[in-house]
Formats: C-alpha cells, structure tokens, sequence
C-alpha cells in the first residue's frame, strides 16, 4: 500500500544541477526542478524512525531493510476551488509532464493566414490537438533519421493551409492526461498550465577582509531557486506511513531549506486520480505508445557504459522516440569510510565523485512498430529485456542486468527499481 504525502516549500527551493561547479572557474550554479525521485525520497525517509543501536537492529540493517520502502514521485498538486452553488469547494489537481509528442492545432482565418506562423512556444490558443508521428518511409523521408541508430525521425501530420500548430503547455491534467492515453483528442487548453514556479537569483559575494574588494579566488558566486507559486505543491508517495499528524516539516534541497509535509487521505482527489492512471501501467492489444511518467535510465551502450534516449535492446522494435535534452544527475559528494584495521567508521568525511548518469526526461513518448506480447507469452521474437518493458519501467536489460554493471553500480539497479525510476504508462495511438 502508498501512503500519499503533500510536499509544500517554506522558502525557496534549491537543486543543483549535475554539473561541476566551481566558484572559481565557473560562477553560476543552474537549478534542476522539479528533483529526481531520490532527493524527495530521502526527505520524506528521515521522517521515518532511526535504528536502534542494537545487535538485531544492525541485522535487519545488513539484510537489506534500508532498501524495503518503494516511492512513487514527485509530481505536482495544484490546490483549487471551484464555486458550486453558493459553496466553494476544493478540488485538487493532480499535474503531471505533457508527453512531447503532442501538438496544438489552432484553425486560423482566412484573413490572417498571412500573419500566423507555427511555432514551437508553449501557447494556450488551440482548438484540439494532434500528436507526432513516425515519418514515412517513402517520398524521401527514408533519408530523415533519428541520429545514426535509424529510428524514423518524428515529423508533424499534414494539416490543411488554415490550420497552425503549437506546443502546449508543458504541464498536463492526470484526467487529461488518461484521455490521451486511451487514444482520444484533446480540446481543453485549461487541462494543461505552464511552470507553476519563478526563478530566484541568489548571488553570493565574498569580501577580502579590511578591503572593499572582492576576493580572487571563490569570491563570488550565483545560484538559481525555485520559488512554487501560491497554492501549488510537490506531491508523491512512500510505501511506509509516517507518523507525522497533521503537518510537519523536513529539509529539502540544498542550504538548509526547509518544507511542510502533510499526509492525503486515501479518498483525495490526487489519489483517485492517480488510480485512474494506473489502469495504463500495464500493455493491452492496442498498446503502441509508452509515457515515460519519471526520469529513467535507459542503457545506449554496455562497455563502456553509456545511457542514452532509449534502451539499444528496443531498436528493433521502435518506429519513433520523441524526447528532450537528458536530465544529469551526478557530482559531488562526501563520504565516511571505514577503517580497514579498526572498523570503525572514520569522523571525518572524505571529498568524493558521484557517477553522471542522464536520465530520459519524464514526457519521453516511445512509439512502437507493433504492440508488446504480454509478458507469459511465448515471444520468441522479442529480447528478454523487453519483458521488464511490459513491466512498465526503463531499467538495465533484464537478462541478469546486475551483470551489466561495474560493480559500484550494482545496488544502484534495486534502488531504482524501488524509487520507480522510468515507470512507463501504456496507451493507444492516434490514427
């Protein structure tokens, strides 16, 4: 069972970006928003009880209990209230990334053809919407490929001269969003909003002491925060209910900022919603399309090991994939070692490189050449690594994937599988 939990920042939010930064050579730290899973997983986990210091505690520790908790998030709540008859009642909404392969169709008229031009803006001023598909594969689009893999390049339908196309905005409805799935056009512009935050710069200036001069070396520096509008909250679920009451509050994110968490009831308009959306989380018959709802690793090359948009085992199987720039995670850490003669752990932290992974952005939309055999089905024709596909996530391949990776990397696999990294939602293809 998920226990769904609200997420509402206190002050300012920060999450660097993977990139190495260094107030000395490069003096702006970029923001990356909303966080992956594992950062707002670890907030909600140190509300959770600590270990005792005893010898069946450190067992349980040792036997893996530390990895036994799954989470699903973060996604995006918007509080709202709806007047109906003389009653403001509040119903949340439930905000998830708008897949990438969706366009705004707006009809023009005649009189202004000549002034209206598509665009690739987020706009709101749309009739209905069409999606992307694969191109052809004659009158010359057999030349347009998806780089040097071959997949067929995603390319716009044919509209008619009145018709202009947009991108919607980037953040869709849940219900909406179920709509798209089962294969249906959309109409409402209102079920899709734009980036419900504004970005604060927070420049940092360090003084040569007695001088009024800036310091050579490390003396200033900008980050970028995130600032949630009004009424606006992270959202997501842990397998472990936190005692928590009513309201609490918990660090999250970097220098210290903190935020409120709060527990929703298993009847909550999120929740419902939510459960409307995991009808899509397993492939029917008519299933050729795959919603990437969180950031997933997908596996380009083996040695060395390089992640890409879309799993190499898929290839074959793939007419199109529609995505975005790779989200970087990765950088720099610190670490407590233990001693090899004393074993004990060391006080002092030592400096440390995390791996940089890119991971697909959630929206990433795959387009299949036939749908998936269900995965008891006797399928010669499709790899073993396509069986954890039908699963509905992006991990490694699925034949003994913990082989696949350096050693380092082995428990990184069960933990994104635990914390739901590229969990996929199956839906039907506009024809």
């Amino acid at each position: 069972m998920m226990y769904w939990y609200a997420i509402e920042p206190i002050d300012v939010l920060l999450f660097r970006e993977a990139k190495p930064f260094s107030p000395g050579e490069g003096s702006w730290a970029k923001g990356l928003f909303p966080p992956l899973p594992s950062t707002v997983f670890q907030a909600l986990r140190s509300l959770l009880p600590q270990y005792e210091d005893t010898e069946e505690e450190k067992i349980k520790k040792k036997r893996g209990r530390e990895r036994d908790l799954d989470f699903v998030g973060p996604f995006l709540m918007q509080e709202k209230w709806q007047l109906k008859g003389e009653k403001w009642e509040r119903e949340d909404v439930l905000w998830l990334p708008t897949p990438k392969d969706l366009l705004g169709v707006r009809i023009v008229p005649s009189e202004e053809l000549e002034k209206v031009e598509h665009t690739d803006e987020a706009e709101d001023n749309w009739q209905y919407t069409d999606r992307l598909q694969p191109a052809p594969e004659d009158g010359g689009w057999q030349h347009f490929r998806f780089s040097k893999e071959k997949l067929r390049s995603p390319v716009a339908p044919e509209l008619g001269k009145d018709k202009r196309i947009c991108r919607p905005m980037p953040w869709i409805a849940a219900s909406a969003l179920s709509q798209y799935l089962e294969g249906e056009t959309l109409k409402n512009p209102q079920e899709f909003h734009k980036d419900p935050w504004n970005l604060q710069i927070l420049p940092h200036i360090h003084m040569q002491s007695e001088v009024r001069l800036v310091r050579e070396q490390e003396g200033y520096f900008t980050e970028v925060a995130i600032r949630l509008e009004p009424g606006w909250r992270l959202v997501a679920a842990i397998s472990k209910k936190l005692e928590i009451g009513e309201k609490t509050t918990v660090r999250l994110g970097g220098e210290g900022h903190g935020a409120l968490v709060y527990p929703l009831a298993p009847d909550s308009a999120v929740v419902r919603q939510w459960q409307q959306l995991q009808e899509f989380e397993e492939p029917q018959e008519s299933s050729r399309v795959a919603y990437v709802l969180t950031p997933g690793l997908a596996v380009s090359q083996e040695e060395p090991l390089l992640y890409g948009a879309y799993p190499r085992h898929w290839q074959d199987h793939l007419a199109t994939c529609i995505t975005d720039r790779a989200l970087l995670w990765g950088g720099v850490s610190k670490v407590k070692r233990k001693n090899s003669d004393t074993g004990q752990q060391d006080e002092n932290a030592e400096f440390a490189l995390l791996p940089q992974r890119a991971f697909a952005p959630p929206g990433t939309v795959y387009i299949f050449k036939e749908p998936p055999e269900p995965p008891e089905a006797d399928a010669p024709n499709w790899p073993e690594s396509f069986q954890k596909l039908n699963q509905g996530k992006i991990v490694w391949p699925e034949n003994k994937p913990p082989l696949l990776l350096p050693q380092g990397e082995r428990k990184w696999h069960e933990t994104f599988e635990k914390l739901n990294y590229g969990k996929l939602l199956w839906g039907k293809n506009r024809v």
